[in-house]
């Protein structure tokens, strides 16, 4: 049954995720190669390496990693290994230790869409961007530039993805890819003409009043550039209006999209002391908490609060 299950991690390490542009593997090549895979590892390794997965599936990270450092100690060049280390020490905050073994990992399989997701996905956390570990990388390999490009379009982050593609060419299966890039560069600056025209000047006697503020604050709340001046404003309007239930749940927003969802979450249980007779904005403060608890991996409460969402 172990043996089952573990052809089956492989099989999905292996494989990159189906896109419209990208060519279909082949997928008795991917089981072959997962079975070779699978026959190299001795009876210890495979016992390290399903312990590690069961500690990792109650979320005990240190325990997981334990068992996982066993299986580098055997496997050595083993790149899954590299990979589920890279993913737990980033569960585990340990960014600078995930990137390093991410980037082996990567190193070792240039080509594989989840490496590079994972070491993308540390990059982020650490407020980085991943032209600070290009040198470390295979970086005239074009397959892994198309996927990283891809992950960075997946994530809405379209500059990037340009960026990642610029100066290298471009193999078939990602043309169509660097066509909605480029579509979606467009689109997102025609939107953000249209905010800019939306934001403008309020009187300071219309910015006195409540309703001043939630007009500029509605506008904002629909943006994905303007954060920090989100921030600014809905700090002001608390300032003036420290009853308002709105303001706090506009600010716990903002915090959520700058990833300070412990600040957040204060916020918006503050919005919820305030908040009388108003179920969209409460179903609005119960869905912001939610994003919160689970950006925090806290999912029993973020479950918790999307259970509390009145239809």
């Amino acid at each position: 049954m172990k043996k089952l299950i573990f052809l089956g991690l492989v099989i999905g390490v292996f494989n990159s995720p189906m896109s419209s542009y990208a060519q279909e593997d082949q997928e008795i090549e991917v089981e072959q190669s997962a079975e070779v895979f699978l026959e190299e590892y001795s009876d210890t390794f495979q016992e390290n390496f399903f312990e590690g997965l069961k500690q990792k599936g109650i979320r005990n990270y240190d325990r997981a990693i334990t068992y996982f450092l066993e299986c580098k100690k055997l496997q050595p060049q083993n790149t899954v290994v590299s990979f589920e280390l890279a993913k737990f020490h980033l569960y585990d905050k340990q960014l600078v230790i995930a990137q390093e073994y991410a980037l082996e990992a990567l190193n070792g399989e240039p080509e594989n869409y989840w490496y590079a997701e994972t070491l993308v996905n540390i990059v982020e956390a650490r407020k980085s961007v991943i032209e600070e570990v290009k040198e470390e990388l295979s970086w005239n390999n074009t397959v892994l530039r198309g996927n990283i490009a891809e992950i960075y379009f997946l994530k809405g982050n379209y500059l990037n993805a340009k960026s990642v593609l610029k100066g290298v060419k471009i193999p078939k299966k990602y043309e169509r890819l660097e066509m909605k890039i480029t579509d979606s560069i467009a689109k997102q600056s025609m939107k953000t003409n249209l905010i800019v025209e939306s934001i403008k000047p309020i009187s300071s006697q219309d910015l006195d009043s409540v309703e001043g503020y939630k007009s500029q604050i509605e506008i904002l709340l629909g943006s994905t550039i303007y954060n920090e001046k989100l921030l600014q404003t809905t700090e002001e309007a608390i300032e003036n209006f420290p009853s308002q239930p709105y303001f706090y749940y506009a600010y716990g927003a903002a915090l959520n999209k700058a990833q300070k969802h412990k600040e957040a979450i204060d916020v918006l249980e503050t919005a919820l002391d305030y908040l009388i007779d108003d179920v969209t904005l409460e179903n609005a403060i119960y869905k912001e908490l939610a994003n919160a608890y689970t950006g925090t991996n806290n999912t029993s409460k973020a479950n918790m609060y999307l259970s509390k969402i009145k239809s």
